[in-house]
């Protein structure tokens, strides 16, 4: 069956049996994934993709999640007086010999949820795993991260809902810089490399300065990792310094009347603006995270609040 809008060339071919996947010719140059998506995605689901086929790289497969769904994309422009087009292109469709896509890419290259990040021109030291957190979550709900040393410098493996979350992440942050405000002065380079990590859920089992799960603020915290690739450092009399954060550990004790969220919110927010509170039982004994916006809110609020109570009588003391 001939187009009846394409130049006389043949749009359909029936020869080979109907499979899942479609084979799309005459594509216009560097036609692009979304292009192949939002033409054929009216017919059913897309499961995967192959673009820039051919000596002159304008072919393309196309795999939906069944064969009814090609065939009705196929049965669709076969009867329209319309070809299918992609920027007034005709394209010419016709069912692939093969039932699934194979795509020969690199495990970086195939899309997850979990991105890998690399940030060249900087030591373990210079970037803080909230650095990380506020940049990437501005495309999406950051649900981990995870970071690490390796030979490839400082990386850090981050987890979002979706592929499509992590993708859009990835194509916007790619190459980029994290912005200079939040690097120290010092820094004076900074590139972020991203690929696509073979993880689906990451596994943390504390939190951490080098590792968080957003989903679980019940996780007990392991000191000994925090600013782990840091030197110690020590006070004028020869102690060491406990390293900050803006989130505080309080431990409640002598409780003798409820200590609510709102309790501790009207106490820890006389110095700051609290933005989450969570409040669970440890080794028999009630302790809550509260976080502030900086290190610099928690420090004074830690100052202030330490050792005294919350009601008169001495009652209920952290």
């Amino acid at each position: 069956m001939s187009s009846s809008g394409g130049g006389g060339g043949q749009q359909f071919r029936y020869t080979q049996t109907p499979s899942k996947v479609l084979h799309l010719r005459n594509l216009p140059w560097e036609c692009a994934e979304e292009e192949l998506v939002e033409l054929c995605k009216p017919f059913g689901r897309i499961v995967n993709t192959k673009s820039g086929v051919g000596a002159n790289r304008n072919q393309a497969f196309v795999e939906f999640t069944d064969v009814n769904q090609a065939i009705s994309m196929v049965s669709y422009f076969a009867s329209s007086s319309e070809p299918a087009q992609i920027r007034g292109k005709t394209v010419y469709i016709q069912y692939s010999n093969r039932q699934e896509i194979i795509n020969n890419k690199s495990p970086g290259e195939t899309a997850g949820n979990v991105l890998l990040v690399t940030i060249e021109g900087v030591q373990a030291s210079d970037v803080t795993i909230d650095v990380i957190h506020m940049v990437f979550s501005a495309f999406g709900y950051v649900h981990k991260i995870a970071t690490f040393e390796k030979a490839a410098g400082f990386q850090a493996l981050i987890q979002y809902t979706d592929a499509a979350t992590a993708s859009a992440a990835r194509e916007a942050l790619d190459g980029r810089s994290i912005p200079s405000y939040l690097l120290p002065e010092h820094v004076t380079s900074c590139c972020l490399r991203i690929s696509f990590s073979a993880h689906k859920d990451l596994n943390i089992k504390f939190q951490s300065n080098r590792s968080r799960d957003y989903n679980n603020p019940y996780l007990p915290i392991n000191y000994s990792a925090m600013d782990g690739a840091l030197q110690p450092a020590f006070g004028a009399d020869g102690r060491k310094l406990e390293a900050q954060g803006n989130v505080l550990l309080a431990s409640i004790e002598n409780m003798q009347y409820a200590v609510t969220v709102d309790v501790l919110h009207t106490v820890f927010s006389a110095f700051g603006t609290v933005q989450k509170i969570a409040i669970f039982e440890k080794n028999g004994g009630t302790q809550a995270l509260i976080q502030y916006p900086d290190v610099t809110t928690a420090a004074v609020a830690k100052e202030a609040l330490e050792g005294h109570c919350i009601y008169d009588g001495g009652y209920c003391t952290w």
